[in-house]
């Protein structure tokens, strides 16, 4: 189960950190790093909680096959982050948020949170702990959006997208570790 989580969280700290250091390459000024690690920590605690809830009652219904269910959400996440074109999209959102308050900062949170509501998802699917789930994935958050802020001017756009791609193949390998695990049984 420790390990499990490990492999849900670490991903997302990596996209955390890649999404936080675009923000910082980009120059986002120094008054706003507060506002965006508050919005970040709450977008990547809040989503997973909506998916959690969403994937337990699919899994109730699904039975047996939640697993099946979960496995393919991740590899196809991991595929999706990976997928060429995802990283322009995500850049384009985020020299939005650099400009956002209020309401569409909300929403602009939400589009950049949607990895995060389909492990939510999947941590109802494979019925983990939830309360430390969301703990580790707040704590990830708000410790690794202000690393990757502050790091973002200082760090080059290689390392940033080579942070993605390995949250991208991080969870479509742990979906498929997963995936192996099932068939052995």
């Amino acid at each position: 189960m420790w390990l499990t989580l490990a492999a849900l969280v670490v991903p997302l700290g990596l996209d955390t950190f890649a999404v936080a250091a675009a923000l910082g390459i980009s120059g986002l000024p120094r008054r706003d790093r507060l506002r965006v690690t508050l919005l970040f920590t709450a977008f990547e605690t809040g989503m997973p909680l909506i998916g959690f809830l969403g994937g337990a009652a699919v899994g109730r219904a699904a039975g047996d096959a939640a697993e099946l269910i979960a496995i393919a959400i991740l590899i196809g996440l991991g595929a999706y982050i990976l997928w060429p074109g995802a990283e322009a999209r995500e850049d384009q959102r985020l020299r939005l948020l650099e400009r956002t308050r209020g309401l569409a900062a909300i929403v602009l949170g939400i589009s950049i949170s949607l990895d995060e509501l389909a492990i939510g998802f999947t941590i109802g699917l494979l019925r983990l702990p939830v309360p430390v789930v969301v703990v580790l994935i707040g704590a990830q958050a708000f410790l690794l959006t202000q690393l990757g802020l502050r790091l973002g001017a200082r760090i080059g756009e290689g390392i940033r997208e080579g942070a993605e791609r390995l949250a991208g193949v991080a969870l479509a390998g742990l979906g498929l570790v997963l995936l192996g695990e099932r068939l052995m049984r």
